[in-house]
Order: structure tokens, then C-alpha cells, then sequence
């Protein structure tokens, strides 16, 4: 027969409790899972000198990893193994594809200078991601320490998505190619502050005209979308010097760094 306790063995002592197993959330790392499958598909697609299915994908990948988190986040299913493959991800899609394609694209053609273009951005990348990392605790929330590593993809991506679908070449494009990915690297690792959006709420009600607003950027980039897309994502990748040097003139900080100057402890998060 048993105790009158289940918790209880024959010799009278309490059972060690199970701790619950841990387990992987689904659905958010789907969405990051996808986003990794667009940085692979555009090195494919780059190494089949398809390359603008190659930017297409770097595309893709973007959209799906502004996804993942908020998925994260509305469905409660945040994770720290979900950060770290976050973060992996990133540094696939937006750090090793787009300075694959463009070596592949264009760089290859300039020697030690293409792959030293090359291997500037993408260190630059992992340098972001590692710095953003351990700088999420002490950086303003509305703004990114540096140019955030999807949209200095974008701009690498989208030059090359643009100038393939005008029928240019890789070769006739070299040295913009190699100043573009050096322009896009050295600005991830820098000081500069670029507006994160992330004190926009998608709770929040707003006015009709926002919709309607919504919808004509949505027509506009229909009309031509490497045409629209490159010009977006120029403007935002000189707005951070914009917003420094009016900062500076104005005389108030420039640093996004907001509640210490010194390094917190490392939480891999992303």
C-alpha cells in the first residue's frame, strides 16, 4: 500500500519535486527561422548570379524578423533561447549575405579591395549585433546606437536590386559598390542615433487620414519598388547625421546612451 502522501517515499521523506521541462516556443521562432531561410536563399540565389532575387530575399528576411518579436511579444512567448537565435539569424541575413552578394555582384572584380570592403561590413555587423547585445539595458529605447543591421542591408541590397533591375552591371559598379557596403558597415558601429520607432504603438487609435496615408505609401512603392524601397532606406541611413548634427548645434546630447556609461552585464539579448 501507499502513504496517505504521494509526495512521500517509504522512508517517510518528502520526493523531490519535478521541475518543469523547458521547451522552445513555436511560433516566434518560426517567424525567425524564416527570416534565417532568407538570409540562405539570397547567398543562393547570389552564388546563381541571380542577384536580384538575391536583394529579394534580403528583403523578405527583414520583414520577417521585424515580425518575430512582436509575435514574441503579443503572444507572451519571449525567450531567452528565442534572443539568442534572434541574433544568429541576424548576423546570417544581414551581416554574411549582403557582404556575400556584393562581393559575388560587383567587389569581386576589385581584388584584396572588394574582399576588404566586404569583410569590413560584415564585421561591422557582428560588431553591432554584440554591442547591441550588451548595450539593451542602458540605450534609449527610441533610438539605435549606430545604423541597425537590417537597414544597412538594405541599403547594400537595395543599390543592388535597384541598379541590376535598370540592366547595369556588377562590373560597371565597383567602387560605388565597395563605397556603399564600406558607408553601410562603418555607420552600424557608430555613435549616431537613428530613430528606432519603437514608441509608435500599434494599440493605440489613430486618426482616418493615418490610414489613408498608409495605403498611399503602400501605392507608391507598388509604382516602382527598387526605385521607392533604396530611396526610403537612403533617406533613413543619413537621417541619424541629420538628427547628430542638429543635436550638436542645438548643444544636447548626442549619445543615445541614457542611464549609465557603464557596460551592463552581457544577457544576449536581441
Amino acid at each position: 500500500m501507499q502513504d496517505g502522501s504521494d509526495s512521500a517515499n517509504q522512508d517517510g521523506e518528502a520526493a523531490p519535486v519535478r521541475k518543469p521541462r523547458k521547451g522552445i516556443y513555436i511560433l516566434p521562432n518560426l517567424f525567425t527561422l524564416a527570416a534565417l531561410f532568407g538570409g540562405f536563399y539570397a547567398i543562393v540565389m547570389a552564388m546563381n548570379a541571380r542577384y536580384n532575387m538575391a536583394a529579394v530575399g534580403v528583403f523578405c528576411a527583414m520583414v520577417l524578423d521585424s515580425l518575430d518579436g512582436r509575435v514574441a511579444r503579443m503572444t507572451n512567448t519571449q525567450s531567452a533561447f528565442g534572443e539568442q537565435m534572434d541574433s544568429l539569424s541576424d548576423m546570417v541575413s544581414f551581416g554574411a549575405a549582403p557582404a556575400l552578394i556584393s562581393y559575388e555582384w560587383a567587389l569581386r572584380g576589385l581584388g584584396r579591395w572588394g574582399w576588404f570592403a566586404a569583410f569590413v561590413y560584415c564585421a561591422c555587423a557582428a560588431l553591432r549585433l554584440a554591442r547591441f547585445n550588451v548595450n539593451t539595458g542602458v540605450v534609449d529605447k527610441r533610438y539605435f546606437q549606430g545604423l541597425p543591421s537590417p537597414a544597412a542591408a538594405a541599403l547594400v541590397a537595395g543599390f543592388i536590386w535597384l541598379t541590376t533591375d535598370l540592366g547595369i552591371k556588377g562590373e560597371e559598379l565597383m567602387w560605388p559598390t565597395f563605397f556603399v557596403a564600406l558607408y553601410a558597415g562603418l555607420t552600424m558601429v557608430t555613435n549616431v542615433p537613428f530613430y528606432s520607432f519603437k514608441d509608435l504603438s500599434m494599440k493605440r487609435s489613430v486618426p482616418f487620414a493615418v490610414i489613408v496615408a498608409v495605403a498611399l505609401v503602400i501605392a507608391v512603392v507598388n509604382l516602382d519598388p527598387p526605385k521607392v524601397i533604396f530611396g526610403l532606406f537612403v533617406l533613413y541611413g543619413l537621417s541619424g547625421y541629420v538628427v547628430y548634427g542638429v543635436r550638436k548645434a542645438r548643444g544636447l546630447q548626442t549619445s543615445v546612451i541614457s542611464t549609465s556609461t557603464d557596460e551592463p552585464d552581457e544577457r544576449g539579448l536581441h
